[in-house]
């Protein structure tokens, strides 16, 4: 089954963008797995919104190499040009987490994406976030000052938000170190939104690579003591992002077609006894989530987070917000909040 895509000029002028900058981190991950001697390289896996007919995407992937654990590009297009009913028009975006082996080398998450709604109104969400496991504050530095240079005027706001989404309450912390993000971000001149977008998504990834490439040059053998502080890091990774990370619960929500994609982002193992320890910090019916995700791990420390487990895990999200759909208020959120779901329906 072919994929169709949306015909607009914006929706088209969307995808150039984050595919290239698709190929550009591929590219780019891959170049440094190669200088480093590694096999390491990412495949394409294809998938489809209602079998093409509203799009679909492609993520190239990789899991359990000599430098990445998990990894995951993933380029989207969703539109609903033969739905009148819809309000949304299209949404193209590049979703991309890396999840590094060694824990001096930080993992990132880097978020693009345009989103155009029927009535002519349209607004682009970027997001870049650094989260290392054990912070090299020179790194932080460093990421900080690409995105600074890449949106000059936007940087104080974008990072004043990102603290503010990606702060977890119930363990008073950030997810990460550096955190930028720009919600719901539009303005009266369209080609400079693009440009910021374009300038945000390239600093990120350019800025990034430069940093997997001196940890990793520079990294000495990892010790258990390191290795521990990573499988705490990644199963707060994971308690964050299943528990309060607004992109992935309302993209489950709205279809279940790529769920193993979506759930992407997830490490590729974490502690199901340290995230027993964080229920009763749960405000109700939350409590209930995370005692249902902690169901669907291994029963093992570490427990591996396959593709199986992902589709359990994809599962529990989508049904426990079905029961109590009131609780996604109870999510991470930016200074506003679009009505993804709505928009979809």
């Amino acid at each position: 089954m072919q994929r169709i895509l949306a015909k607009s000029a914006s929706a088209d002028r969307a995808l150039e963008l984050v595919t290239t900058l698709q190929t550009r981190f591929v590219q780019g991950l891959e170049q440094l797995a190669i200088a480093r001697g590694s096999n390491q390289r990412f495949s394409a896996v294809e998938w489809l919104r209602d079998e093409g007919r509203h799009g679909g995407g492609t993520r190239f992937e990789t899991a359990d190499g000599d430098l990445i654990g998990r990894g995951s590009v993933n380029v989207s297009q969703v539109h609903y040009d033969d739905l009148a009913e819809k309000k949304l028009g299209s949404a193209n975006a590049i979703s991309t987490i890396i999840h590094p082996i060694h824990p001096l080398a930080p993992s990132v998450h880097i978020h693009i994406s345009w989103t155009a709604i029927k009535n002519g109104q349209g607004y682009w969400r970027m997001m870049a976030d650094l989260n290392p496991a054990i912070e090299n504050p020179l790194h932080t530095a460093q990421f900080l000052a690409a995105l600074q240079q890449a949106a000059p005027a936007q940087f104080d706001a974008a990072k004043a938000q990102g603290e503010r989404y990606f702060f977890i309450p119930a363990l008073a912390r950030h997810r990460g170190v550096a955190h930028f993000y720009l919600e719901n971000y539009s303005t009266e001149d369209s080609d400079a939104d693009y440009t910021l977008a374009k300038s945000v998504g390239e600093a990120a990834i350019d800025s990034y690579l430069a940093i997997l490439a001196d940890a990793l040059g520079n990294a000495p053998a990892a010790t258990d003591a390191q290795r521990a502080a990573q499988l705490a890091y990644h199963t707060l990774y994971f308690f964050q992002v299943l528990t309060l990370d607004r992109g992935t619960t309302t993209g489950l929500l709205v279809h279940n077609q790529n769920d193993v994609g979506i759930m992407g982002s997830l490490p590729a193992v974490v502690d199901p006894e340290l995230l027993a320890t964080w229920v009763e910090r749960m405000q109700p019916p939350q409590g209930q989530l995370l005692h249902a995700l902690i169901k669907a791990l291994p029963d093992s420390v570490p427990a591996l987070v396959d593709t199986a487990v992902k589709t359990k895990l994809a599962a529990v999200v989508r049904n426990h917000y079905r029961a109590y759909p009131e609780a996604i208020d109870m999510q991470a959120s930016g200074d506003t909040t679009p009505p993804t779901v709505k928009n979809h329906s």
